[in-house]
């Protein structure tokens, strides 16, 4: 067995709750005008989704939870050999993967040729839901494969990796979102996880804000190795200034962004 009991369906209905909720919630109350047609941004972001999820399930045989299970029945990697109880396991392994998920994210911004790849995910013209979505395949691949090693050499619980993940993907679609909330809360939470304003910044043109505010689910990394922005500068501009046109947010376009000059 590779996967655990109802991991496809737990995990899709936390995705498609989470995108529904949140894509409402934009549709209602925008915290920015859409400067950016969404029929054009939407169709292809979620088209982006699809070839990811197609490719990851061709090249991998077991995702991140499944290589969980085989390490468990095997015996395999560092708190598995160490018989480390689940009520610590669990809870160290989500802490574990959220930093693994923070630092990678990092040096997906410091190295040119990961750089490359990542900046299909920042060329967004606008910033909503669907961003959250939109990572080149590539991106993807390597994600997973730091992602299955990490787990595998940690000997990480399944229910904490799918955990993980469920948090994970909830958390990067609230976000990315265009929603705002109310300051005093907004002002609170960011001490612990990462809010929409805070993400906000990390997608602004402006390379001094880009490298800040690295957090996905929790922002205590970036508090504790002095990444964390409290504000932008100034009104913040999306799309990183390098593809201007509609084309250009078409599917081939996407994925051929990486290979393209500035």
């Amino acid at each position: 067995m590779t996967e655990l009991p109802h991991e496809s369906t737990i995990r899709l209905a936390a995705f498609l709750g989470v995108l529904t909720l949140m894509a409402i919630w934009e549709l209602a109350a925008p915290h920015r005008r859409a400067e950016v047609p969404r029929l054009i941004r939407w169709a292809n972001n979620l088209a982006l989704v699809a070839v990811d999820t197609a490719i990851l399930r061709l090249v991998f045989p077991v995702l991140a939870t499944g290589a969980a299970v085989w390490a468990a029945a095997q015996g395999v990697g560092l708190l598995n050999i160490l018989a480390a109880p689940a009520w610590l396991a669990v809870p160290l392994g989500i802490l574990l993967l959220d930093f693994a998920i923070w630092g990678q994210h990092v040096v997906f911004h410091k190295v040119p040729a990961l750089c490359r790849l990542h900046r299909m995910h920042h060329a967004d013209p606008a910033m909503d839901v669907t961003t959250a979505l939109r990572f080149h395949p590539l991106e993807i691949l390597l994600s997973m494969a730091i992602k299955i090693a990490l787990v595998v050499a940690l000997g990480l619980p399944p229910v904490a990796v799918l955990v993980f993940e469920v948090i994970l993907n909830a958390t990067a679609l609230f976000t990315h979102s265009n929603v705002a909330l109310p300051a005093r809360l907004e002002r609170a939470l960011r001490r612990v996880i990462v809010t929409p304003e805070m993400h906000r910044i990390h997608h602004s043109d402006r390379r001094d804000e880009t490298d800040s505010n690295y957090g996905f689910a929790l922002s205590i990394w970036d508090h504790a190795l002095g990444t964390h922005r409290v504000q932008a500068a100034g009104p913040i501009r999306f799309g990183i200034g390098i593809y201007g046109g509609l084309r250009d947010q078409w599917l081939d376009r996407l994925i051929a962004q990486p290979f393209r000059r500035r």
